[in-house]
C-alpha cells in the first residue's frame, strides 16, 4: 500500500482540507468496524501510540491508537488553523506539521511567494521531509490552495516548486480554487495569473475548480430541497455538510462549497484508500491523461451531486449517472466539453458497479464525445468497491479537454484590464525580490498555454495523417 501527503496552504486550502479529513474519517469509520489500523487507513493516516515518547507510528494490523493525518498545514494568518485546532478534529493534526504567522499576505501574491516563501522556506521543507519520512512508499502530494488571495496563490505555488525540488519523482496533484469575476479581492487577476505560470511549470496535474460553479451547485441543491419535489429533502441536523449543522442549520460561510471540493478529493483518493477490482494508481492519472506537459489541467465533474450535502433523493440510475458526468451541470468549472476537444478522460467509479457497466456506458457515450484523432481510445477507468456513505455508487470524471481555454482567456482579459492601467502594481513592486518582469512573463506563459489549446482545437474534425514510416531497403 502506498501513502500520500496533503499540503493545505492559505485560508481556503485549510478549510477545504479540514472538510476532506472530516469526511475521510467518516468513510473509514463506516467501513472499518473492528477499529483496526489497516492498509486503507495507512494511506492517509498514521497510527501513533501516545505511550511512545518519540511519537513512533504503530504498524498495520494493530488496534487504532491515535490517528494523525498525513498533512502539512500552512497559513500566514493563524485564524483558520486555530479554529481547526479548537474543533472536533484537533487531535488528528500533529502540531509539528503546522506553520502559521499572524499578519497574512494582504491579498498580494508577491508577499506570499517572495516574502513568506523566503522567510519560511527551511521550515516548510523540514515539515515536508518529516511527513515524507513517515511514509513507507510515498506516492503523491496533494496541494490544496486558492488562486485569488495572497497566501494561497503566492506561498501555495512556492510550496509547489519546493515539492518539485525536494521530491522530483513524487506526483504533484494540485486542487486550485479559481475566483469568480465578481471576486471582492480586486487584485485576484494578478494573483491568479502569477500563480498560473507556476502551476503550468511545476504541477503534474491541476484540478481547476471555479467559485462560481460551486455557488451554482449549492444554489441548485437548495432549490431542489425547497422546490417541493417529492422525495427530496435536506435533513435539518445533518453533520454531512458542516460541523455546525446542515444547510438549514447554523453553517459557516463557504461550508457547502468547501464540501463539494472535499468530495472531489474523496473520490480521487478512493482507489488509494480502499480496495477495488480495478483500482487506479494515482500516478496513472498524469501518465494517462496528460499527453503534453503543460496541458495538465483536468476538468472535474461529480455525480451524484447530492452526496455533497445530506439530501434525501431517489438514487440515480447507473446509466443516468454516466450521462450526468458529461453534462455542464455537474462540472466544477463552467465549461462545455462536448463542444470542445477531448485529449483523454478518466472515469473513477465507486460502489457496486461492474466492469461491464463501465464498458457499456463508454461505448454508449463515445460517439457523442469529440476525441483527438490520435487518442480515440483515451479512456482510463477505475473501480473502487467502497461507495460513499449513504449511497450505492458515485462517479468522478476527469477530462483533459480544451474547454478550459475560455476560463483562461477570461482570466487573461481581467488581468490585462488592471495591468494596462498599472493599477495596484506598486503594492507588488515594493516587495523585495519582485520585479515587473514577473508580470510580463506570467501573461506570456498564460498566452502560450492558450495558444497550445488553440492549436489542438484547430485539429477538431480533421483526421491526422499517419506518420511516414521508414521503408525497408531490399
Amino acid at each position: 500500500m502506498t501513502q500520500s501527503v496533503v499540503v493545505q496552504v492559505g485560508q481556503c486550502g485549510n478549510q477545504v482540507g479540514f472538510r476532506f479529513w472530516d469526511l475521510a474519517l467518516r468513510e473509514h469509520t463506516h467501513v472499518n468496524k473492528k477499529g483496526l489500523y489497516d492498509e486503507a487507513l495507512s494511506s492517509f493516516f498514521r497510527n501513533v501510540d501516545s505511550r511512545n515518547s518519540d511519537g513512533r507510528a504503530c504498524g498495520v494490523g494493530g488496534r487504532i491508537q491515535n490517528l494523525k493525518a498525513r498533512a502539512v498545514l500552512v497559513d500566514m494568518e493563524e485564524g483558520v488553523v486555530n479554529q481547526i485546532l479548537q474543533g472536533p478534529l484537533r487531535d488528528v493534526f500533529d502540531s509539528t506539521q503546522l506553520l502559521t504567522d499572524v499578519s497574512g499576505s494582504g491579498n498580494n501574491w508577491a508577499v506570499g511567494h517572495m516574502t513568506y516563501g523566503s522567510a519560511y522556506q527551511e521550515q516548510i521543507v523540514d515539515k515536508l521531509r518529516k511527513a515524507a519520512e513517515h511514509c513507507d512508499c510515498l506516492q503523491c502530494f496533494f496541494l490544496i490552495h486558492s488562486m485569488g488571495g495572497g497566501t494561497g496563490s503566492g506561498l501555495g505555488t512556492r510550496v509547489l516548486s519546493l515539492l518539485e525540488e525536494e521530491f522530483p519523482e513524487v506526483c504533484r496533484i494540485v486542487t486550485s480554487i479559481y475566483p469568480s469575476a465578481e471576486d471582492d479581492v480586486i487584485t485576484s487577476p494578478y494573483n491568479s495569473v502569477l500563480a498560473m505560470r507556476e502551476l503550468t511549470e511545476h504541477a503534474d496535474c491541476v484540478l481547476p475548480v471555479e467559485n462560481q460553479s460551486l455557488v451554482d451547485i449549492v444554489n441548485k441543491i437548495k432549490h431542489m430541497s425547497h422546490g417541493g419535489k417529492p422525495g427530496i429533502s435536506i435533513k435539518r441536523d445533518s453533520t454531512i455538510i458542516s460541523g455546525q449543522g446542515g444547510l438549514s442549520g447554523a453553517e459557516k460561510p463557504f461550508d457547502a462549497m468547501n464540501n463539494i471540493v472535499a468530495n472531489l478529493l474523496l473520490n480521487i483518493t478512493s482507489s488509494a484508500r480502499f480496495e477495488g477490482s480495478l483500482n487506479m494508481d494515482l500516478n496513472e492519472i498524469a501518465m494517462n491523461l496528460v499527453p503534453f506537459p503543460h496541458l495538465h489541467y483536468l476538468v472535474p465533474s461529480l455525480t451524484p451531486l447530492y452526496t455533497l450535502s445530506d439530501v434525501s433523493v431517489p438514487t440515480r440510475r447507473l446509466d443516468q449517472m454516466f450521462s450526468d458526468a458529461f453534462s455542464k451541470n455537474h462540472q466544477l468549472i463552467r465549461a462545455d466539453p462536448k463542444h470542445s476537444l477531448y485529449m483523454a478522460c478518466a472515469l473513477m467509479v465507486r460502489g457496486h458497479v461492474q466492469v461491464s457497466d463501465l464498458r457499456r456506458n463508454i461505448e454508449r457515450l463515445r460517439p457523442t464525445l469529440p476525441f483527438v484523432s490520435w487518442n480515440q481510445e483515451g479512456w482510463k477507468t477505475s473501480l473502487c468497491s467502497v461507495p460513499p456513505v449513504g449511497h450505492s455508487h458515485s462517479l468522478l470524471a476527469l477530462a483533459n479537454n480544451t474547454c478550459v481555454k475560455p476560463t483562461f482567456m477570461e482570466l487573461r482579459e481581467r488581468f490585462t484590464k488592471l495591468y494596462r492601467k498599472k493599477a495596484h502594481l506598486h503594492h507588488y513592486l515594493h516587495v523585495e525580490g519582485m520585479e515587473q518582469s514577473w508580470f510580463s512573463e506570467a501573461i506570456t506563459s498564460l498566452s502560450s498555454l492558450i495558444e497550445e489549446y488553440n492549436h489542438l482545437d484547430a485539429t477538431k474534425g480533421k483526421l491526422m495523417p499517419d506518420a511516414p514510416r521508414l521503408s525497408i531497403a531490399r
